[in-house]
């Protein structure tokens, strides 16, 4: 399996940043996880955190290389955020919990599957043109469908979300078959809301996406200038076994067994180091406690020192 990934957040005018992004990979299995803290509930950036660390700790317990059900270990990698999260706020006597969207990408076999709740987004794009993108769970998303006005709705307002009193509603899409080049972008709507979707296309087209990101990113934040929410994307794009690699791609070939990479990004520009592979867990050693132990594993990497990477 090979791939070239890159990911950045910048906290644009906002005075916190509550998005959380990160990726992580076996030797058969690639998961990219977005999740944006909702700003109208306390420590939105507290869920979206959550969210990724518990996201990426049960796809390590699951991916041994391969997930079985793809569409499964979604679903039930979603709740178990969600859960993860409401928890959190029971045990720390919140008297709301905190929310997030989240949008979750799983590769393996050649092909893609991803999940989202709320208005972070995923596109898929070839050669600059849309294959598919997700549709945003929000009330103005819904009265467009359904041809009302949408200039009356306000755009943040979401019917769903993770953090919720009641069970978030989810979308699932795929298997999409890859081809080389294929690019997957997953954003929050403080890039996709300041672009236009021909402008995110376009410079989603060219270049690797180590530069195609910080164009990005950098045009929303020039676009929206003061108003600036916090701006966020990881692309990943696809080659094909035993085609020319591109010169910062990821090849897991060399991966053995069940091992697991993560980099797992929290906060710009002040980021803490990455956190570095963490062992995966025994086959039979899938509970909750397990998995809360591997995700305090994965806090504890990501404060440690050690080399920088993308």
């Amino acid at each position: 399996m090979k791939f070239s990934v890159f990911q950045l957040s910048r906290r644009g005018a906002r005075a916190r940043n509550e998005d959380r992004i990160g990726y992580c990979y076996t030797r058969e299995a690639c998961l990219l996880v977005l999740a944006d803290g909702m700003g109208g509930h306390a420590a939105g950036d507290v869920a979206a955190q959550i969210a990724l660390n518990s996201v990426c700790a049960l796809f390590q317990a699951r991916a041994t290389p391969l997930l079985d059900d793809a569409p499964g270990f979604l679903a039930e990698a979603l709740l178990h955020a969600h859960r993860q999260i409401l928890r959190h706020a029971q045990q720390h006597h919140l008297a709301d919990a905190p929310r997030t969207t989240l949008v979750v990408a799983l590769l393996q076999q050649g092909q893609a599957w991803w999940i989202h709740c709320g208005d972070s987004r995923l596109y898929l794009a070839r050669a600059g043109a849309l294959l598919a993108r997700t549709r945003d769970h929000s009330f103005r998303a819904m009265a467009e469908r359904s041809g009302q006005p949408p200039a009356s709705v306000n755009r943040n307002l979401l019917f769903t979300c993770l953090g919720s009193p009641s069970l978030p509603i989810s979308d699932q899409a795929g298997p999409w078959p890859l081809a080389r080049g294929d690019r997957l972008l997953l954003c929050s709507d403080g890039l996709w809301d300041a672009l236009g979707e021909t402008e995110l296309l376009a410079l989603l087209a060219h270049d690797p996406v180590s530069l195609c990101v910080p164009r990005l990113v950098d045009r929303a934040l020039q676009h929206t200038g003061a108003s600036s929410d916090n701006v966020s994307a990881i692309a990943l794009e696809w080659e094909m076994p035993g085609a020319q690699s591109a010169p910062d791609s990821i090849s897991t070939d060399a991966l053995e067994g069940d091992a697991f990479e993560s980099t797992l990004q929290l906060d710009a520009p002040d980021l803490p180091e990455p956190a570095p592979p963490v062992p995966a867990l025994p086959e039979d050693e899938l509970s909750e406690a397990a998995i809360e132990r591997t995700i305090a594993e994965i806090n504890a990497a990501i404060r440690r020192p050690g080399e920088r990477r993308r």
